[in-house]
């Protein structure tokens, strides 16, 4: 046994994050800093800039959270194209049963009513066979919400053949996604329109909360910025029910310094990945996610077979290694969207998901050795049963 057999991996590292690239982030606040400008300042708009051209789109509108950006999004649409501020509950938003609580709340705070279907058992995307399925028989989908699940792009060319036939909106929930790429086309920059999230954790993460929307439709950004900003052009005199929800300007100033490392941390991210599928190999009771190309592993989650998961979650714990269940209970199950969503197919794979998915350390600043400790603990849990 030597010293690093004792030495705790963490799921997420901010603080060796922050010593890396302390010297870019200083200099950004040192800037801010003296210029004072904390509203609206101009690392706000230099950001939204560069992100837009990283994205290939014409606008980019930086938003106080990802949540934000999402519900943004979606009441900008309704704006646009209806007669009325917010969806009704007759208009449908169509999404996964497998994400984050937001990704189904924002629809409810927009008005509409969402819909959640199963999700493919490799990818834990939604799944488009019951994606088109549905969309084809009614005529109250005004909007797909998809969702880039642990940094995995979904076929965008397959979402938009669906979609546009039938001139339904898409909107991408790109929150674990940033970096990520369908084909050869970056996620955010593909539909209708695009939501971001910057939290901590993100594989761009601010010192908080922070998101974007993303966009090439000159109204649909007008009216996101109008919907950041309390709801109008004139602060004093506004045209619609807003919110105080743009991006500050520190956080963009922390953005700015980080954006420059995005994509060699996420070179390493597929790295780690590709260290873990392959140490995993031969292990029965694993299932270890698909590569592809674009993926940017937000997280690395695997799935735990045989009802084990939480056994091997306590066998992580009790060896000083960080993981985490994304999500433990699908959206369809949820309270808050009881008696007011739509199920229109069972969702046995999202459930299924929440029994068996855990995320494992893959922070891009890992050491070689770190990794390797996750496998060689892994396989001793694993090891009964490896033929």
């Amino acid at each position: 046994m030597t010293a690093q057999d004792n030495f705790p991996v963490p799921l997420l590292d901010l603080k060796r994050q922050f010593a890396a690239l302390r010297d870019a982030i200083d200099a950004r606040l040192s800037s801010a800093m003296a210029h004072q400008e904390w509203i609206l300042g101009p690392e706000v708009r230099e950001f939204e800039s560069m992100f837009a051209k990283l994205l290939k789109v014409e606008h980019a509108i930086g938003t106080s959270s990802g949540t934000e950006a999402l519900l943004i999004a979606l009441r900008a649409l309704a704006l646009e194209h209806t007669s009325s501020e917010y969806w009704t509950t007759q208009d449908e938003v169509v999404t996964t049963a497998f994400s984050f609580t937001a990704t189904g709340d924002t629809i409810l705070r927009a008005g509409a009513t969402p819909v959640f279907l199963d999700v493919d058992p490799l990818t834990c995307n939604m799944n488009l066979d019951l994606l088109e399925e549905y969309v084809t028989r009614t005529p109250h989908v005004r909007a797909i919400v998809v969702v880039h699940l642990y940094g995995r792009p979904i076929d965008m060319e397959r979402v938009a053949r669906i979609a546009a036939p039938r001139r339904i909106h898409v909107i991408e929930d790109v929150a674990q996604a940033c970096g990520a790429k369908s084909g050869i086309h970056q996620c955010g920059g593909m539909g209708t329109v695009g939501a971001f999230s910057f939290f901590p954790s993100k594989n761009l993460g601010a010192f908080g909360d922070a998101g974007l929307v993303s966009t090439n439709d000159g109204k649909l950004a007008e009216t996101a910025r109008m919907l950041c900003r309390h709801g109008g052009k004139d602060k004093y005199n506004v045209e619609y029910v807003g919110y105080n929800a743009r991006l500050d300007t520190l956080q963009a100033a922390i953005l700015l310094a980080k954006l420059p490392f995005l994509a060699d941390f996420n070179k390493r991210r597929r790295a780690i990945a590709d260290m873990y599928t392959q140490g995993f190999a031969g292990l029965r009771g694993v299932e270890t996610p698909p590569d592809e190309e674009g993926h940017v592993y937000h997280q690395y989650t695997i799935r735990v077979l045989h009802g084990r998961r939480d056994e091997y979650k306590s066998f992580l714990d009790t060896h000083r290694i960080g993981s985490a269940v994304y999500y433990p209970v699908p959206l369809h199950l949820m309270k808050v969207f009881h008696d007011r969503s739509k199920i229109p197919f069972a969702c046995p794979e999202a459930e299924r998901a929440a029994r068996e998915v855990l995320s494992i350390p893959i922070e891009p600043l890992l050491d070689p050795w770190e990794v390797e400790r996750v496998i060689t603990v892994t396989r001793q849990f694993f090891h009964s049963e490896c033929r």
